[in-house]
């Protein structure tokens, strides 16, 4: 093994790697891109996509005006869910408020609200919602439905069984009751930035990692070093190796800085093998990589490469899984994400970290991820071969 790699990184290839690390430090965009991009993208995903929705704006038109309309108001308002807005006189100026963007949502409380509280009879109570947005359409009423829940097991406990219907709520008055005692596995708290921080780990591997090295091919030939490589004494797979090793150091530094960024940032787990997930990261690296380098040779510019890219990297973005459950997309779309290497990285990073599976589970995905890199990898040096000839 000491003398293969003996072998495979001679002087010449050593020299060559010397030189890339020089350039690469005397380019000051390309060291900032490994660091700044990934932590930003990783706390801005991670924050900024969370599916969960607080703060949503409440409007209250309360015709009722009594002690039970009141405590409803606060049960609703008192949660982080929902933040009191403003009360209205009427359901015009009400939903006026809410076309104009005011309010995310309102609650109306009718005239006889508590006198049909305490004779049992059914009270309704409209819920205004702006569907404008229908994700946190949904979202708002599934916390007023729980709300809603709580409130009538508050006024069973005081003895007042009330036919209280507002979304689908239960009939507190049946005395048969069904309870649900839901158990969230590997995500107790249901921390929504999981998913997500563990879905942008793989897009960064693969998209920064194609970025960084189309720009580095680029530069290089825009700088004409090219031609000076070809002069050298060395042969076409050690400028090739000298061109890949750098990069992938690089990058997979900043694996490891990302690794630490969302066990910090997130308090994601490692339940699995960390070893696992590093060998899987390498993995994408040269996917990654050789995708770049394949962007590069087709490339004449930075623009152009940019230009290029852009027909790759949102299609695998896009079809990976890592913003949005495979689960909900079409089934056509479903079936090509098997030939992303990003959503197989994916499934491995989120069943490592959060539920410790290991090799056994997960080896259809590293092989498939494996043939992925071997193809892109020979593709890229077929088409720098070419280049340099």
């Amino acid at each position: 093994m000491k003398k293969f790699l003996h072998r495979l990184f001679n002087h010449r290839v050593r020299a060559l790697v010397q030189k890339e690390f020089r350039q690469i430090r005397r380019d000051r965009r390309l060291a900032i891109s490994l660091i700044l991009p990934p932590t930003l993208q990783l706390l801005l995903f991670g924050f900024a996509l969370s599916a969960t929705v607080s703060n949503i704006r409440l409007g209250v038109v309360d015709d009722s005006g009594t002690p039970e309309s009141r405590e409803l108001v606060a049960n609703l308002t008192e949660s982080k869910s929902f933040q009191f807005a403003g009360s209205y006189l009427s359901v015009d100026k009400l939903g006026a408020a809410i076309s104009r963007g005011d309010l995310d949502a309102g609650v109306v409380i009718p005239y006889d609200y508590a006198r049909d509280l305490y004779r049992g009879n059914p009270s309704t109570v409209q819920f205004l919602l702006n569907a404008m947005n229908a994700n946190t359409a949904a979202i708002a009423q599934g916390y007023a439905q729980g709300v809603i829940q709580s409130y009538n097991q508050g006024l069973a406990a005081g003895g007042i069984h009330a036919s209280f219907r507002q979304i689908a709520a239960a009939d507190v008055s049946r005395r048969g009751i069904v309870s649900l005692h839901p158990a969230y596995l590997f995500n107790p708290g249901l921390v929504a930035s999981w998913f997500i921080v563990t879905g942008v780990f793989g897009l960064l591997l693969i998209l920064n990692g194609s970025i960084v090295a189309s720009a580095a091919m680029v530069k290089e030939r825009e700088r004409g070093t090219i031609e000076q490589l070809l002069m050298s004494p060395a042969g076409t797979y050690e400028i090739i190796l000298a061109k890949i090793a750098p990069l992938f150091v690089l990058l997979f530094l900043m694996t490891l800085f990302a690794v630490v960024v969302m066990e910090t940032a997130f308090h994601v787990p490692i339940q699995g093998n960390l070893l696992l997930l590093l060998a899987a990261s390498g993995l994408c690296i040269l996917c990654g990589i050789s995708i770049g380098t394949v962007i590069a040779t087709f490339s004449k510019s930075a623009e152009q490469a940019q230009l290029t890219s852009f027909f790759v990297n949102p299609p695998l973005s896009t079809l990976s899984g890592a913003f949005y459950p495979v689960e909900g997309m079409p089934h056509i779309l479903q079936s090509l994400t098997a030939f992303n290497p990003v959503y197989h990285f994916v499934v491995i990073s989120r069943a490592s970290l959060l539920k410790g599976s290991g090799f056994g589970v997960l080896w259809p995905h590293f092989a498939a991820l494996f043939a992925f890199t071997a193809v892109l990898v020979v593709l890229s040096v077929w088409r720098f071969r070419k280049q340099l000839s």
